[in-house]
């Protein structure tokens, strides 16, 4: 099944400093300085901080005030930023956007995941399953098979709701409060075994405990006897989009193990999230042991 992956994503700071990297290496030289301070300046810009002046431009980046103004001017005059009439402040232009859409448009999450899958599969030798959000469900877009002979498949195309299973309260945990309670007050919580939480109050104090610890963990939530371990994917509005599992038959995932693989599914989730453009790093994974 093809999804289009641009309706996920939207601009932000961490895309255009990607886009202008790549930009830098394709360049002379002689170029490199200047296309650098361009970058430390798109790097301020962030959705909490949309809007800013010279002056402070000139102190988040370190450069002089004079090359600041040169360089926004310039940044200007090309629709990389535009200019407030009445404040002076800048903000992103349109130019970058043209530019965030041709780069959105060549990416497909299954190919940015797979290499990374690949290496959980060879670490685990369990299966590794990639869901993506869609409205109040999650939906399996790629699996490795486990090679082992007793074995959990996620089957492509699986979608299940989000309360029940590692992946799904692990987007859940991770969305905003606002989708989140939205979910919570329209999907009822009907059972698929005897593991799978029913009750309201305690789904919100395991997705508090998931938000704390970084990732999520499921015994026999929707299949009896298997179990799960999933990290959040993030897209470059910051906002989840996916995530990453690591599922087995239960008899295999004891706490030595579920650490473990909460450790690796967190770094491997956060690459992907930082290849799909979310301008963050592994080291600000949340990661906690387990009581």
């Amino acid at each position: 099944m093809n999804f289009n992956y641009v309706n996920y994503y939207t601009i932000n700071s961490g895309t255009l400093s990607y886009l202008m990297g790549h930009l830098m290496t394709n360049l002379d030289n002689s170029n490199k300085g200047v296309l650098a301070h361009v970058c430390e300046i798109l790097d301020c810009f962030s959705q909490e901080r949309t809007d800013l002046g010279v002056r402070e431009l000139s102190r988040l980046t370190g450069l002089s005030t004079s090359t600041t103004g040169r360089l926004l001017q310039e940044m200007k005059e090309r629709g990389i930023l535009q200019q407030n009439a009445d404040t002076k402040t800048y903000s992103m232009g349109i130019r970058l956007l043209n530019w965030s859409g041709v780069y959105l448009a060549t990416l497909d999450i299954r190919a940015v995941a797979m290499p990374i899958m690949t290496e959980l599969l060879g670490m685990s030798r369990e299966t590794i399953s990639l869901y993506v959000l869609d409205g109040t469900d999650r939906v399996c877009v790629e699996r490795l098979e486990s090679p082992q002979n007793v074995r959990i498949v996620a089957r492509l195309g699986l979608r299940l709701p989000l309360y029940a299973g590692s992946a799904g309260k692990v987007i859940l945990a991770f969305m905003s409060e606002e989708r989140q309670e939205r979910i919570l007050n329209a999907v009822p919580l009907q059972p698929f075994t005897k593991h799978t939480i029913t009750d309201v109050k305690v789904l919100r104090e395991e997705l508090e405990k998931i938000k704390q610890q970084g990732y999520a963990f499921s015994h026999g939530e929707w299949i009896q006897d298997a179990s799960g371990v999933a990290a959040p994917i993030y897209g470059p509005d910051r906002s989840v989009t996916g995530a990453l599992t690591i599922s087995g038959p239960s008899q295999r995932f004891n706490r030595e193990v579920i650490e473990q693989y909460g450790r690796e599914v967190v770094v491997a989730a956060m690459d992907i999230s930082r290849l799909l453009g979310y301008n963050s790093h592994p080291s600000s994974a949340h990661y906690r042991k387990m009581p």
